[in-house]
């Protein structure tokens, strides 16, 4: 491992790991229902909220009613997700001259299972296949809802640690409404604006007709990149925007937004760390597990960049080197 290589390494495990008290801290308050300075943005959504859907906050559940809620709130949103697949073609911005691969029943099918559950595995190409309305308003909002979803359960999951003697864990409708509400809409609005400040489209314009310099007729895909893009990592789901995925230079065009979209990835599971240490109300605990996460992730880092590095035999004359790595 070269020196160049080492300093970015240790640069972004200097970060998250600064970042892991005070985003750690922040979540503990948000589920303790403890004061932030989002509250007054957010308290009076949550409360339209809890009439609209007529949930008692102050009601908590018992573990069997918070995995049954669970399960009923992933499989609604599978069912949703596969009517507005199956039906896309019905709905606004669909091209058809573009979007030529057709959902099938069990392409649709699988796609909603896979985001509705985080697996969000792709066995598509995103810009043959879906359109705007289905990447942002099926896709993009499952991403959402299926990452507040987990987030709440693995809320729940520390305070059936920290409860010994309590046979509740939560109100998992409170849990989800918070995790939205306080940390999945304020970090992914943020994470958005510097995508598209570093060159990520968020636009609902038809795809661009270009002309190489052969004559051959090329089609640029545009989109709303940006919003599906940092939830797809903040909430460490799965499947692009494009059939490259951060691979694609409209979804990852700079080292900066390199950066920052690995930085939404390990953000929220390194800092539950430190939230675990303070809900169970022994710090240390949380610090030990992410010392433990931080070895895991060296080694596995080490391999991977040795290998890397090293490159196909079969390939000669490429200095693998100078191949910068970029995020799928």
């Amino acid at each position: 491992m070269d020196l160049f290589s080492a300093t970015q390494f240790l640069l972004f495990l200097a970060i998250v790991t600064a970042l892991v008290k005070p985003l750690g801290g922040y979540m503990e308050r948000v589920f303790s229902g403890k004061r932030t300075l989002l509250d007054p943005l957010c308290r009076p959504v949550e409360r339209l909220i809890y009439r609209v859907s007529a949930v008692d906050p102050s009601v908590e559940m018992t573990s069997k009613e918070y995995a049954t809620c669970f399960v009923l709130f992933g499989f609604v949103g599978t069912l949703l997700l596969y009517g507005i697949l199956r039906l896309q073609q019905f709905l606004p911005w669909f091209f058809p001259q573009y979007h030529t691969t057709p959902l099938s029943p069990d392409l649709a099918l699988n796609t909603a299972i896979s985001f509705s559950t985080t697996t969000t595995w792709q066995a598509y190409a995103g810009e043959n296949t879906m359109s705007y309305f289905s990447q942002m308003v099926g896709l993009c909002a499952q991403n959402f809802l299926a990452g507040a979803a987990g987030l709440a359960v693995g809320v729940a999951f520390i305070r059936g640690l920290a409860r010994q003697l309590s046979g509740t864990l939560g109100n998992f409708w409170v849990d989800l409404t918070r995790s939205l509400l306080w940390i999945l809409l304020p970090g992914a609005l943020l994470g958005a604006l510097l995508l598209v400040w570093q060159g990520v489209p968020m636009n609902f314009h038809h795809y661009v007709i270009a002309s190489t310099t052969e004559g051959a007729r090329q089609v640029i895909s545009q989109g709303p990149v940006a919003a599906l893009e940092i939830i797809k990592n903040l909430g460490t789901n799965g499947g692009g925007f494009f059939n490259a995925n951060g691979a694609h230079p409209y979804e990852n065009p700079t080292p900066l937004s390199n950066f920052i979209e690995l930085l939404a990835i390990v953000l929220l599971p390194a800092a539950l760390t430190n939230t675990f240490g303070r809900m169970v109300r022994q710090s240390r605990q949380g610090w030990l597990l992410y010392c433990v996460m931080v070895f895991l992730f060296v080694c596995g880092l080490g391999f991977v960049h040795h290998f890397e590095q090293k490159g196909n035999p079969h390939l000669v004359g490429v200095d693998f080197r100078t191949i910068e790595f970029r995020i799928i």
